[in-house]
């Protein structure tokens, strides 16, 4: 039976934000909304989207909970060596100016995490990554550059003294890493690429998506790679016949273009 209180919702917050509910997996994004709503003292999603217009707090809230912003600087630390020393290495001999993506950047841990490696290979101030996410909110986040302590457990201690400062409970990034981050608003989903680039990093969001939407993306991303470049996604998302979108496995996670 379709929930039509659901399907309402669905078609109004798709209006209102141009986020598509209905490609993300139904059971969980309903448990996770449900949960928030009644939390706030809703008791249907007709008066939870009133609320959302009524309360930019509300709907802050409600696009942190279901963008799902949970990230780490160096997340899955074995994954982010490889990119250091067998990945990178072999771009950067083919271009010293790589035009790198992190798609679904959440909070920044992820592009600021690839401009810390980037630095080991090239000056700072030539390292230009494009960071974008759905979320306003965790993006106006992102550009402060200050994180709790836990965010920063993976991050080697020659890394965190040379681009961290410590300010109160937090840490602070150094100017130079925010700098070398363009933040921007894209929705994966709806919005088209842009292409030819040489890394594009999307990683432990792909699977909340349901397969038909997963099969798109993967289109997208492979059109938007040039020629040899190469596509890190999370330990949780391996890519099933790669070269159905022109991709063929170059490491654990990581997907060369055709």
């Amino acid at each position: 039976m379709i929930d039509q209180d659901y399907e309402q919702f669905i078609g109004k917050i798709k209006q209102k934000s141009g986020i598509d509910l209905s490609l993300y997996k139904e059971a969980q994004m309903k448990r996770r909304l449900i949960s928030l709503y009644e939390k706030r003292g809703f008791a249907s999603f007709r008066d939870f989207f009133s609320g959302l217009n009524l309360n930019n707090e509300l709907y802050y809230e409600f696009l942190d909970r279901m963008t799902i912003n949970v990230s780490e600087f160096y997340r899955n630390y074995k994954r982010w060596q490889v990119l250091e020393e067998r990945i990178l290495p072999r771009l950067l001999e083919k271009n010293s100016r790589l035009k790198v993506w992190s798609a679904a950047c959440s909070t920044g841990e992820e592009p600021y995490t690839l401009a810390m490696i980037l630095s080991k290979f090239v000056p700072l101030s030539s390292v230009k990554i494009v960071a974008t996410d759905i979320d306003e909110n965790v993006l106006a986040r992102a550009k402060l550059g200050i994180y709790p302590e836990r965010s920063l457990n993976e991050v080697p201690e020659e890394i965190k003294m040379e681009f961290f400062k410590k300010e109160g409970t937090n840490y602070k990034i150094s100017d130079q890493i925010i700098n070398s981050v363009q933040f921007k608003r894209q929705n994966l989903l709806s919005d088209s690429f842009d292409t030819q680039f040489d890394l594009i990093v999307c990683r432990n969001v792909l699977i909340y998506f349901t397969e038909e939407a997963k099969e798109m993306l993967f289109k997208k991303f492979s059109k938007a790679l040039k020629h040899e470049g190469i596509f890190f996604v999370g330990s949780t998302e391996q890519i099933f016949h790669a070269e159905r979108y022109e991709l063929s496995t170059v490491d654990t996670f990581f997907y060369q273009k055709s």
